[in-house]
């Protein structure tokens, strides 16, 4: 684990060698024009370098001329988007990312993800990502909500590992398997929807955050984060992007990290990959 203390410039260095960092903006459920751009250059104010959409999202004009205004050069940058369900396969990847890549306005993605994994189509839309990557068009490629068994089909057929895996991770779904399943494969984990959606009305969350002098947010972020786990919580209000990056300057105690371990439900606000109408 690498500077857990550093905030916006400490991050993991993934597999590849690409160092990406703890904290993001996700922009899921942000309208494009101006609320996302006003939500990214708000982040990237406050000193967020890492932008997480997707072509799902249906926001990456906005966040693409976020980018371009908000004063802070590209290679300070790093920005994720997602091949939607619909565009997967070999060829309508391909096609699907010139589409992203243009909307962004960005000659190269940092990280470009597989949003779900298809049946029948993952493997192929993997290699399409195997191919960007060598033209250089992105840096790094990954996964996004792909279980144990997604992951090993990739990797078995391509014999090239993701470097993230992009899932719902919170304390109420602590993905414990797939968590250990990550860390031996050398795949980095990374959380959405790590504040629950705004379920964080739990007594421990709030005992925590009483003692630490913290925000329930804060503390569920700190959570991740000492476990090695990126975050990209969402957030559209200026205070609350501010608020978010709150959680570097303290250290849960181990006891309270496995209490808060211990509050999983396997409860899913999001789909389970495993049983979703593509």
């Amino acid at each position: 684990m690498s500077q857990l203390n550093a905030p916006f410039t400490g991050g993991p260095t993934l597999n590849d060698g690409v160092t990406m960092p703890w904290l993001g903006l996700g922009v899921w459920q942000t309208k494009d024009g101006d609320e996302v751009i006003r939500a990214v250059k708000a982040a990237v104010e406050t000193g967020y370098r890492s932008i997480d959409t997707a072509a799902g999202y249906n926001n990456e004009e906005g966040v693409g001329q976020a980018i371009r205004e908000c004063g802070v050069p590209r290679e300070e940058l790093f920005i994720t988007t997602k091949v939607r369900n619909p565009d997967q396969g070999y060829e309508s990847t391909l096609k699907a990312f010139e589409v992203s890549r243009k909307k962004l306005g960005l000659e190269q993605i940092d990280l470009y993800l597989i949003h779900w994994p298809v049946a029948g189509k993952y493997k192929d839309t993997w290699k399409a990502l195997i191919h960007l990557q060598k033209e250089g068009l992105v840096k790094s490629i990954g996964v996004s909500n792909f279980q144990t068994h997604h992951l090993q089909d990739i990797i078995d057929d391509s014999g090239v590992v993701p470097v993230v895996d992009q899932v719902e991770f919170h304390p109420l779904l602590t993905q414990r398997e797939l968590l250990k399943y990550t860390r031996e494969h050398d795949i980095q984990l990374e959380a959405w929807s790590p504040l629950m959606q705004g379920n964080l009305d739990l007594p421990l969350l709030k005992e925590l955050a009483e003692r630490y002098g913290k925000t329930v947010a804060q503390i569920v972020l700190r959570w991740d984060l000492q476990q090695g786990v990126i975050t990209i919580p969402k957030s559209v209000h200026a205070e609350r992007i501010i608020e978010n990056a709150g959680f570097f300057d303290f250290t849960l105690s181990d006891d309270d990290v496995k209490a808060i371990e211990d509050l999983n439900q396997n409860h899913r606000f999001g789909p389970d990959p495993d049983n979703f109408n593509f």
